[in-house]
């Protein structure tokens, strides 16, 4: 069982896969984890990167974009310019509380492309609260959590009856 959960949690780990991929991955191979463990083992596991990725990232950019290799320098100040950019955009339309609002629903909707590791660097871009963050990031990975799980529940009950 240990193997099995430890599966979940590091799928669910993954950037971009988080787990929106971890819990279809669970129910679909039938691991024979029940699906309460499944969706808390997932949540868990996607949200153990998002302390680093809110106080490192940034760091991350800033010093890249100060380096001499070219490809990293254009990837830090690309990354860092849009970011502030779209930042500033959002933060007039929604204001301060708005903002955490959009990236809990940013982070909630389980499309490719939005999770927590995404959310929560955005968030960083923006410095924004790192406790608003958190409560924002971590209801959006709940509701997605949820969502995934009924979803794969669903699609894997009709497939194999």
């Amino acid at each position: 069982m240990f193997w099995k959960i430890l599966i979940v949690l590091v799928i669910s780990m993954i950037p971009l896969v988080e787990l929106r991929g971890a819990i279809p991955v669970a129910i679909g191979m039938d691991l024979g984890l029940p699906e309460w463990l499944v969706l808390i083992v997932a949540i868990i596991g996607n949200m153990i990167p998002i302390p680093f990725i809110y106080f490192f990232a940034r760091k991350f950019l800033e010093w890249g974009s100060k380096k001499k290799w070219k490809p990293l320098k254009q990837f830090c100040n690309f990354c860092l310019k849009k970011g502030e950019k779209g930042g500033e955009k959002l933060l007039k339309k929604t204001g301060n509380y708005g903002t955490y609002f959009a990236l809990f629903l940013f982070v909630a909707i389980p499309i490719p492309g939005t999770g927590a590791w995404t959310g929560t660097l955005a968030a960083s871009i923006l410095n924004l609260g790192f406790k608003k963050t958190i409560i924002a990031v971590m209801s959006g990975v709940l509701v997605a959590g949820l969502i995934m799980l009924a979803v794969s529940l669903g699609f894997f009950k009709v497939l194999f009856g």
